[in-house]
């Protein structure tokens, strides 16, 4: 499995040869020239999850991609005539042989119910966790976890105890482009409680591919 963060909660993962694209939200643009692109997985519908001109640049760009995601989302781009499959939580669907797999209904909390969208997260080839914008464990071993480290839904103390309760083989961290700064609390307390429990915890580059046994 390769994983290269284009920022925020948008990747580009790799596995046997076909390539999802992850959220492609209003904090990046560099989603816009991506190609090669097998299939797109949105979380949710907030905007720095899922930023509808960019989706369309990225199916001028990948004609033969298809898109996974929940009822909710899927009522934004019925508007747009985009179509997409749904798989919410309890399902699951083979896209070339990568089984991808719903969990999870809500986002969580940011004040009361402002904003308390739906929410899946989805895992990837039963090794990958992507929770989009919850604290959902799937109750089912978790190999590699996309962390949420800096949100408006969490403190730092939430993330570090949703690693903890996972414990993933490795984690890096996800939903930090609202941070001026990178590399700072929000990846130095993950790693320091992440090495103690032996998970692996990595920083990513943004750009960058790396490759996770």
């Amino acid at each position: 499995m390769k994983i290269t963060k284009l920022g925020h909660c948008c990747l580009i993962i790799e596995i046997n040869g076909k390539r999802f694209l992850t959220d492609p939200g209003a904090y990046t643009t560099e989603q816009n020239d991506v190609k090669n692109i097998d299939c797109v997985v949105i979380t949710h519908e907030h905007t720095d999850h899922l930023h509808v001109e960019s989706l369309k640049m990225i199916l001028v760009n990948n004609p033969q991609a298809q898109i996974i995601t929940n009822a909710s989302v899927g009522k934004i781009l019925d508007k747009e005539s985009i179509s997409y499959t749904k798989v919410t939580d309890g399902e699951k669907i083979e896209v070339g042989g990568v089984e991808i797999s719903g969990h999870g209904t809500v986002h969580a909390p940011i004040y009361r119910d402002y904003e308390q969208v739906e929410n899946t997260g989805y895992f990837f080839d039963k090794k990958l966790f992507y929770p989009g914008d919850a604290f959902y464990n799937p109750q089912i071993p978790v190999d590699i976890l996309a962390l949420p480290v800096s949100a408006p839904w969490g403190m730092i103390s939430q993330s570090v105890d949703y690693l903890l309760e996972v414990k993933p083989r490795i984690a890096f961290p996800v939903h930090d482009g609202n941070l001026i700064r990178t590399h700072g609390i929000t990846e130095r307390l993950p790693k320091i409680y992440a090495e103690k429990a032996g998970i692996q915890f990595v920083s990513l580059e943004l750009g960058k591919e790396i490759e996770f046994p």
